[in-house]
């Protein structure tokens, strides 16, 4: 089964990353991208804090077609076990 889109949760200064969700059927997947690798994806531009969801709405077909692919590979970190991208992801 493939992962359907999920839902924004929020932007999380203390780490630099965008915490949002995708579904596994029934089962949230919960995940995240760092704000650097959103950047990057977005360059050159580089947006504020305040603009974070914004900036993930606006990436949010290519943040999630590499969630499913990690999905896919089981590529599962952290506890609970779930989705990290990073820039190296993309």
């Amino acid at each position: 089964m493939t992962l359907a889109q999920g839902e924004f949760k929020t932007y999380d200064s203390d780490r630099d990353v965008v915490r949002f969700s995708m579904k596994n059927g029934d089962t949230e997947v919960l995940c995240a991208i760092s704000t650097s690798a959103m950047d990057d994806l977005d360059s050159p531009t580089k947006v504020s804090q305040s603009q974070r969801e914004a900036q993930f709405m606006r990436l949010r077909s290519r943040i999630e077609e590499r969630a499913i692919q990690k999905f896919l590979d089981a590529e599962f970190e952290g506890k609970p076990a779930g989705i990290i991208l990073r820039s190296i992801d993309f």
